[in-house]
């Protein structure tokens, strides 16, 4: 029964996403609320005919990653170095080549991992041993373009962010077996963001479906500071902020402005406010301005950039300019350059009653620092208010003592069991973080 409803459910968001086929889209104009996107005029490739339940021809044979060797012995010593608080564990849960955001499937079947290349993999621990046995790639007869953001909604649809398109996977937790999967285009390709805006950097876009049921996804803008005469273009599309539409695309609109970067976000369940990290302005020093850790309570705040280049840090750039009298500072002030990027709330029950309700995030790691900063886990501890109280370093251990990385976290993402995955696109892996107070 649920098959059938799931492939019914699939169909007719296939057919409300094709009526948009029928005309061009308008040079720099985002869709308007209420419309659905219009159709791009690049080649869908094998879109069309999956769409169509066809098969393409390829071997059901699909190579996994193995998970064993040296590279996976050399990861775990690293782990061993790797400090955490009492009774807490690390251990090697998957190697997945560049792994990026992931994306727990609500069954427990599979994670779903994106990368800033070509591929998403699934992840998948048949046995619940608390290792995964099989990593593979995830409709691989999809031509992908830096599929960085996976996410899902509570009902199994998959959804994915790539650099300028959003795919609609139904039931992908149970068709990832096949490369042949159904993926309805909700944003076309060149539909996300203008083309001609397109750019190799702050590209790695991540998403959320609220509790409203409405899909929301970051926009990061290009420039370390944008020139003036970008500003009224990016506010229109919600180019360096966060956008939101319903789940077949329809409805679109700008949530959240004057934000630079940002590559992590999700919601409250107690209040449903939205939190989300930002990487802000580079070449201030090696002090200034700091990362963020914001709070969204409603549509149509401002975050500050690009007048504050992070926190309450002034930009060079608009140092003389008045800045909106509304701006909302963040919640939490992180060390400057340490690159905040996922971000998850901890529902689960494994982890002692003080991390219950705590965000936890990941620090990629500084680039542009004289004495690095970063790559680890944080978590932020919420007061009754909903507001952040303080963050501390949760694991830590990727950069040793003389600068070098070990490896690089990006995102986190507790498991069924309360456990919490995290991932490195440096080392191409997923740990899993357990507590059993020994």
């Amino acid at each position: 029964m649920r098959t059938h409803l799931m492939m019914a459910l699939s169909t007719a968001a296939l057919l409300a996403t094709t009526s948009a086929f029928a005309q061009a889209p308008q040079p720099n104009q985002p869709p308007q609320a209420g419309q659905p996107p219009q159709a791009s005029q690049a080649p869908q490739g094998n879109l069309e005919r999956l769409g169509q339940f066809k098969t393409t021809g390829a071997s059901p044979n699909i190579p996994t990653i193995p998970q064993t060797g040296p590279k996976a012995d050399a990861i775990k010593r690293n782990l061993q170095k790797i400090k955490l608080p009492a009774g807490f564990h690390i251990g090697l849960y998957a190697l997945v080549p560049d792994a990026r955001h992931m994306a727990v499937g609500p069954q427990g079947i599979v994670t779903f991992v994106g990368t800033r290349k070509a591929q998403i993999y699934a992840v998948t621990d048949r046995g619940k041993t608390g290792v995964a046995e099989e990593v593979k790639p995830f409709a691989s007869t999809i031509n992908l373009v830096l599929p960085n953001g996976p996410c899902f909604s509570k009902d199994g649809f998959l959804f994915v962010v790539e650099q300028n398109r959003v795919l609609m996977y139904p039931a992908a937790e149970f068709f990832y077996e096949s490369p042949d999967v159904v993926a309805v285009p909700i944003v076309p390709q060149g539909e996300l963001i203008p083309k001609d805006e397109e750019s190799y950097n702050h590209t790695a876009r991540v998403c959320r479906v609220g509790p409203d049921n409405k899909l929301y996804i970051t926009l990061g803008q290009p420039f370390n500071v944008p020139a003036p005469d970008k500003l009224d273009l990016y506010k229109k599309w919600g180019i360096g902020g966060i956008i939101r539409m319903d789940r077949d695309g329809k409805n679109r609109e700008v949530y959240a402005t004057g934000i630079r970067n940002s590559v992590g976000l999700d919601f409250n369940p107690k209040d449903k406010t939205l939190w989300f990290t930002d990487n802000q302005v580079d070449g201030m020093g090696d002090d200034i301005p700091p990362g963020e850790l914001n709070r969204a309570v409603k549509a149509g705040q401002n975050f500050g950039f690009p007048y504050y280049g992070g926190g309450h840090t002034r930009t060079d750039e608009y140092k003389n300019d008045t800045p909106p009298a509304d701006i909302v500072f963040p919640q939490v002030e992180m060390v400057a350059h340490a690159a905040d990027l996922g971000m998850t709330f901890y529902s689960g029950r494994m982890f002692p009653k003080k991390y219950q309700g705590a965000i936890f995030s990941a620090q990629h790691g500084s680039w542009n620092r004289t004495v690095p900063v970063g790559a680890r886990v944080m978590v932020t501890y919420l007061k009754e208010d909903g507001t952040a109280e303080k963050s501390e370093p949760f694991a830590e251990g990727w950069l040793d003592e003389n600068g070098e990385y070990l490896g690089r976290p990006v995102d986190v993402a507790p498991l069924r069991d309360g456990s919490l995955l995290v991932s490195d696109d440096l080392a191409g892996a997923l740990y899993r973080i357990w507590y059993d107070g020994k």
